[in-house]
């Protein structure tokens, strides 16, 4: 999977607002493919445990009540250097400073409503695809 692929999650207020069409067809318009997807609403322990490495943040509560609030959509995606390409399509974490034509500028309604999450590295893109698509072939 490094190198070329990578996890997004539509996010609850994206997903919840009809905007996942809009979102995944920017994605594909940048070049990714879509490997694997599920519509799903997190529990408070998967949310818990996905975002673990967050725990001891100050924001870490909100997040999980944030990602529970409502449905989400995990994709795997694939095309070159898909880490780093998709953290560029997305934006800045505030949409007040992504830039324009970003997924987060276009659709994210504010830096805690902020649409979509993309893996951070290759590392944390395998581990994160492989929680919510543990039966793929992800490899």
């Amino acid at each position: 999977m490094a190198g070329n692929r990578t996890l997004t999650i539509i996010k609850p207020d994206a997903f919840n607002s009809g905007k996942s069409g809009q979102i995944i067809a920017l994605l594909e318009k940048a070049g990714f493919k879509i490997i694997a997807s599920r519509v799903m609403r997190l529990t408070e322990a998967q949310a818990a445990a996905f975002y673990a490495v967050h725990k001891e943040r100050p924001f870490f509560a909100p997040l999980t009540r944030f990602m529970t609030s409502g449905k989400c959509m995990p994709m795997v995606l694939e095309r070159a250097d898909a880490v780093a390409t998709l953290r560029k399509v997305i934006g800045a974490t505030d949409p007040a400073e992504a830039d324009s034509g970003t997924v987060r500028k276009l659709y994210a309604e504010s830096k805690e409503r902020n649409a979509i999450h993309a893996s951070d590295s290759d590392e944390n893109a395998q581990r994160e695809a492989t929680f919510f698509f543990p039966e793929a072939d992800l490899v």
